[in-house]
């Protein structure tokens, strides 16, 4: 007989009064009652929110396991998109909180990618001045990144993430397993935060990457690694004080204005992440001190995960501009803007200009 699995040890998530564990593995979502029970035994009645690709997946076993704990869920499902992240419907989830009679005692589940994280965790930060949540993850991109460090939010028509606050996750699960039924191109776009993290923080973890690429390497370790850097940096600057967390943004000023000039949905968050990530690269290596050789390998990196490097004629440079100019990574007209040393090792700098911007948009057009 084959060795039992072992199970993947937590993310811990140190932030004080505000800790919580991130569990990383397969086959999680039959015991999310339990684990739900460990930290808030006291509360029953809960809003499960999800959307309409992931409710029919895997809706039933979270509300069974939540039932099987004694709780009370009821769930919330949203159309699938980038549309459902609005002010318009969260009022719509917040609407169904009440009718399901939801007080101060309850709790969110957020069931589902980046959209519903942010969406369900907005929504119970708001929900009678604030309830608890649980995050549970089911892409790429949200287990390595928007599940873990509270940001929660919606986007107003003309920017994206312009309304939220922090609001903590009190427990976080990270199955694996819901992985296995993304479709290529969501698959896909998680790997442009995960590229993310090892530009900025850990260049070891490239070689990783290039084993999943291939179709080999532990994808749950992988996971748990980039859970882990995450959790670092928001232990490290929780609230983005002290300039730690801003890293976190590295290809992201131009990438969000490129998502938003596309209109939201069109383009993929981390297909639009993945051209600022080439842009944000091409600027190392032009005003700081990245090679063009590691600047190659991000592209290329990019590339093995089909993810855009190149820029569409179709998206106006000025409009362009515009957008990014309302970004809240721009502060009294100047530009934090994230760039590498090498790779690895990211910083702050408040010496790049609109014109060095514009220039990586027409390098993007290449």
């Amino acid at each position: 007989m084959p060795p039992p699995v072992q199970p993947v040890r937590p993310v811990f998530v140190n932030l004080g009064p505000r800790s919580y564990l991130v569990q990383v593995g397969r086959d999680l979502l039959k015991t999310l009652g339990e684990e739900v029970n460990k930290k808030l035994p006291d509360r029953v009645k809960c809003a499960v929110v999800t959307d309409s690709n992931v409710g029919p997946l895997y809706a039933e076993t979270v509300l069974e396991s939540l039932r099987s704990a004694g709780k009370e869920p009821h769930l919330i499902t949203v159309p699938a998109g980038e549309s459902s992240k609005s002010l318009s419907w969260s009022e719509s989830v917040l609407g169904e909180m009440v009718r399901a009679g939801l007080d101060r005692k309850s709790f969110v589940v957020a069931l589902g990618g980046g959209v519903i994280g942010d969406l369900g965790g907005f929504c119970a930060a708001v929900y009678q001045r604030g309830i608890p949540y649980v995050q549970v993850p089911t892409t790429v991109l949200s287990q390595v990144d928007s599940s873990v460090g509270g940001k929660t939010g919606v986007n107003l028509p003309a920017a994206k993430n312009m309304v939220g606050c922090f609001h903590q996750p009190v427990h976080v699960v990270a199955d694996v397993d819901t992985l296995d039924s993304l479709p290529k191109r969501e698959w896909n776009e998680g790997f442009a935060e995960i590229i993310k993290h090892a530009a900025i923080r850990d260049a070891s973890m490239f070689d990783a990457i290039k084993n999943i690429a291939d179709g080999k390497g532990d994808l749950v370790a992988l996971i748990r690694r980039n859970i882990s850097i995450k959790a670092a940096i928001v232990e490290a600057d929780e609230f983005e004080t002290i300039g730690t967390r801003a890293l976190l943004n590295f290809g992201h000023t131009l990438g969000h204005a490129i998502e938003a000039a596309a209109g939201y949905g069109k383009l993929l968050h981390g297909e639009a992440i993945s051209l600022g990530l080439r842009a944000a690269s091409w600027l190392s290596a032009q005003i700081s001190d990245l090679t063009a050789e590691d600047h190659d390998k991000i592209v290329s990196l990019l590339k093995r995960f089909d993810l855009p490097v190149r820029l569409s004629d179709d998206f106006d440079t000025e409009e362009l501009m515009r957008i990014a100019r309302m970004d809240k990574k721009f502060e009294n007209g100047k530009i934090r803007f994230v760039l590498l040393r090498k790779p690895g090792d990211a910083y702050v700098c408040k010496d790049v200009i609109e014109g060095h911007l514009k220039q990586a948009l027409e390098e993007l057009r290449k």
